[in-house]
């Protein structure tokens, strides 16, 4: 049997947010497997969903020398981010592209204005199961916080 492309099985956690005092200093994290020629925007999508969002705002992928450096690449829909010089499409990269290890971390930040910002862990490579649809969300730890607090 021939095995698949690789998969990577990362972990996005909450680590900044707009989240509401029930939820703060909760650990909020999500398991998504994605193999590695998926590409950066799928990535942000399976975040979105496993995080229960429903509106799309503009995003960046940091993947400086450590977590949420600005100045390191940063991946992102080239609309999204006009005040950035050399951001790079998430369209049109792929894990594979990346060059992922185990252990390597890198920043997603989520919606410019409310910054919801998650560290992205590579927990684990292995090989994708050719019958399985990915990217696809294995492990929830936490509460989803709502994408906006409630009106009062």
């Amino acid at each position: 049997m021939r095995a698949g492309p690789d998969l990577g099985i990362l972990e996005a956690f909450l680590v900044g947010s707009p989240t509401p005092p029930e939820l703060a200093g909760k650990e909020i994290s999500r398991v998504i497997e994605i193999r590695g020629d998926q590409t950066l925007d799928e990535l942000h999508r399976a975040i979105f969903k496993a995080y229960d969002r429903w509106d799309q705002h503009g995003y960046e992928l940091q993947l400086g020398r450590r977590p949420f450096d600005p100045k390191g690449p940063n991946y992102s829909v080239p609309a999204a981010r006009e005040d950035r010089a050399g951001s790079r499409d998430a369209r049109t990269t792929t894990l594979d592209d990346l060059g992922l290890k185990v252990g390597r971390c890198f920043g997603y930040w989520f919606d410019f204005g409310d910054d919801w910002y998650h560290q992205v862990h590579v927990a684990k490579i292995d090989k994708a199961i050719p019958t399985v649809a990915y990217p696809r969300v294995t492990g929830r730890v936490g509460k989803s916080p709502p994408q906006y607090a409630p009106a009062e």
